[in-house]
């Protein structure tokens, strides 16, 4: 059942502002739940106290407070692991090739959530040593959520948290354990790097990745969100790169900056043909 109180919209209008994510009508039952620690830590017990806080113009850390509680960082190791399959198998063969006179590789992970999923491909690479010595290779993690950026950068994950997508061999071989939590070995951490973006806005230096992972990202803005974000990717995808969407996304009807590649599920090319006007949808 949709929620039509206005506290509420003024929430979800809020969390649409900051990163552009829509929260439709029949999910503002959510905020409550996401925003409970919020809650207790301010000693109020609902929405319409904390909108009456978040006009106060001393409270502005709230507002940031409120967006990274609303926002969505679930991940974990090797999420979707036919998607890694496909990357090893067919992605990866091919960015060697393509880059073999220059033995540059540069990956971007767009909406990184805590990092495993960039981990991951480092996991994945130096499986194929032999195809990778030699070769200077970046991973670029990005997230909205500084939060989520900050638990990247500081690479500690718990019990819990390294299990889940990974084997007892990889833990073992790619991680440390610490009396702080499961920590990468340097050799994968070093092939990564995590910054704050938002996928909205111009990238800070002008750059082409070759391979550009955004999955679960592009579900939650609105039609003529999605087009802007795609422009984004567009622009900072290579010529012959690859882009890899999540399960539930699609470009249909929503840009004309990419193409099926047709050689697996939720990989895109590039489009070389004059683009089309897009009528997004709301």
């Amino acid at each position: 059942m949709a929620v039509m109180d206005p506290s509420y919209q003024i929430v979800a209008d809020l969390l649409a502002a900051r990163t552009g994510q829509h929260l439709a009508p029949n999910r503002l039952w959510r905020i409550p739940s996401a925003l409970a620690g919020l809650f207790r830590d301010r000693g109020i017990s609902n929405v319409d106290q904390l909108v009456c806080l978040l006009a106060d113009a001393k409270e502005k850390q709230l507002a940031t407070d409120v967006v990274e509680a609303l926002l969505n960082n679930e991940t974990y190791f090797f999420r979707d692991r036919c998607f890694f399959e496909t990357l090893a198998n067919t992605v990866l063969p091919d960015l060697a090739e393509k880059r073999a006179a220059t033995r540059r590789l540069s990956i971007w992970s767009a909406g990184c959530s805590t990092g495993q999923e960039a981990l991951s491909l480092a996991m994945l690479l130096t499986e194929q040593a032999p195809r990778w010595d030699g070769w200077q290779i970046e991973i670029l993690g990005t997230d909205i959520s500084g939060k989520a950026v900050k638990t990247a950068q500081d690479a500690r994950y718990t019990q819990f948290e390294i299990q889940r997508g990974i084997s007892v061999a990889q833990m073992l071989r790619f991680f440390d354990e610490t009396e702080d939590g499961w920590v990468p070995d340097p050799k994968i951490a070093s092939m990564t790097r995590f910054e704050q973006r938002n996928l909205l806005e111009p990238a800070p230096q002008a750059r082409q990745y070759d391979l550009i992972l955004c999955r679960n990202v592009l579900l939650y803005f609105e039609g003529h969100v999605r087009t802007r974000a795609f422009d984004r990717l567009g622009d900072s995808l290579s010529s012959d790169g690859w882009l890899m969407l999540g399960a539930g996304e699609t470009i249909m009807d929503q840009t004309s900056r990419f193409e099926a590649a047709h050689c697996g599920s939720s990989l895109y090319t590039r489009n070389h043909e004059p683009p089309e006007p897009i009528r997004s949808r709301a």
